[in-house]
Order: C-alpha cells, then sequence, then structure tokens
C-alpha cells in the first residue's frame, strides 16, 4: 500500500489485516517505488496524490519493471479523465476516496484470484527478476543485459532454486547436451552470470556445491 495520510494508513493496515492480507505499506512515492520493485508482493493499492513522487509515475515504473503486478488506485479525484488516465497506464482497478473497506478487499481478492489464474510471466528469486515475455532481469530494479544462454542459465537456476544442480543437469537443460566431462562450458557461464549480477559487495545467489554443481541460494 502506498499512501501518505497517516489516518488512511492505519485504517487501511487494520482493516486489510482484519481480512487476512498481510499488508506492507510506504507513505511517499519513492519510498513505495522502491518497495513495490524489490519485495514480492502480490498486488499494490496506490494513491495517486503523493509526496516526492506522484502516483502515476510509480504507476508507470511498476508497470515497466512487472507488468503482470496488479495495482488498484485509490484516489480523491472522480473526474472520468483521470480514471481513464490511470487504467490506461496500467492499473487494473479504480476506486474514490472515500470508499468502503469491505468493497476494496473484495476487489483485492477478485484481482488476486486472476492473478492466480494467469500463466506466470515473471519469476522472482530474492531481489533478481526475471521477465519471461520481455525477457528482462533486474537486481533490486536496475536491468541486468544478459545474453540468450547467460538468461536461460539463469531461468533453470531460478526454476530450481534452492536445489543442488548437477553440471549434467544443467548442460542438458540449457544447451541440450549430453554430459560431456571435458567440458567446462557451464562453469564458464556460471562465472559469466556471477560476474553480470553482482552489485558492490553483493555477490550472485548462486552457490558452487563442490564436486556436484551448483544452487541458486534465495530467502523467498
Amino acid at each position: 500500500m502506498i499512501e501518505d495520510e497517516p489516518g488512511i494508513v492505519d485504517f487501511l493496515e487494520r482493516g486489510l489485516q482484519a481480512h487476512g492480507f498481510e499488508v506492507s505499506s510506504a507513505r511517499d512515492g519513492l519510498t513505495g517505488t522502491e518497495k513495490a520493485l524489490a519485495e514480492p508482493v502480490d498486488l499494490i493499492v496506490l494513491d495517486m496524490m503523493l509526496p516526492g513522487r506522484g502516483g502515476a509515475e510509480v504507476l508507470a515504473d511498476v508497470h515497466a519493471a512487472k507488468p503482470g503486478l496488479p495495482v488498484i488506485i485509490l484516489t480523491a479525484r472522480g473526474e472520468i479523465e483521470h480514471r481513464v488516465a490511470g487504467l490506461d497506464a496500467g492499473a487494473i482497478d479504480y476506486l474514490t476516496k472515500p470508499f468502503s473497506l469491505s468493497e476494496l478487499a473484495a476487489r483485492i481478492r477478485a484481482q488476486l484470484r486472476v492473478a492466480a489464474q494467469t500463466p506466470a510471466t515473471t519469476i522472482r528469486g530474492g531481489d533478481i527478476d526475471v521477465n519471461l515475455i520481455t525477457r528482462e532481469v533486474r537486481r533490486d530494479g536496475e536491468l541486468v543485459r544478459l545474453s540468450t544462454t547467460e538468461f536461460e542459465l539463469l531461468v533453470y537456476l531460478l526454476r530450481n532454486r534452492g536445489q543442488v544442480l548437477s553440471r549434467e543437469q544443467i548442460l542438458r537443460a540449457v544447451w541440450g547436451y549430453e554430459y560431456d566431462p571435458g567440458t567446462n562450458v557451464v562453469d564458464v557461464y556460471v562465472g559469466y552470470l556471477r560476474r553480470k549480477l553482482r552489485r558492490g559487495d553483493r555477490r550472485a545467489p548462486i552457490v558452487t556445491v563442490r564436486s556436484v554443481g551448483y544452487r541458486f541460494e534465495s530467502s523467498d
């Protein structure tokens, strides 16, 4: 939830938690954008009039980075042109203040049901997001440019995050080869991927399991 009015934040946090939702909130557009891109959220409730960064800018960034993430707009603006602009910018629903908490909760449930029935277009592991449609990879919202093979390797590791994958498994899944003990192509590409995913002192969450292979380590 990205909303700057303390009373509304408190009301919505308490009310939505009572409806069974886990709620994380931000009170300005900058913090809201950072949390929306960095945290594994299922849906965003977004006010349009925000300090620091307007709701329209937040919506544009979220839609660009996570096009499948549903956003419900809350705003005091009731004019039709503002509703249309918000929906055209990527929002999936719109509520004008004042609104009913029960109605908001019902709309959230409805959108989450739709999202659950839609084939996944993104994969997330820790602070790394992969868009399977656009083939964009981001770490903490920052774009990471990968080759086709590096992308396929990352996707395979992410789909099996937490599991130890042998070099044989990786070679077969990503390159379509049977294992050749004389090749080190898997190790070479894991090295490429680690370097590109590294950010400052934060290493890529790809762990070497001695004598076996690799594991994508995720806190999710």
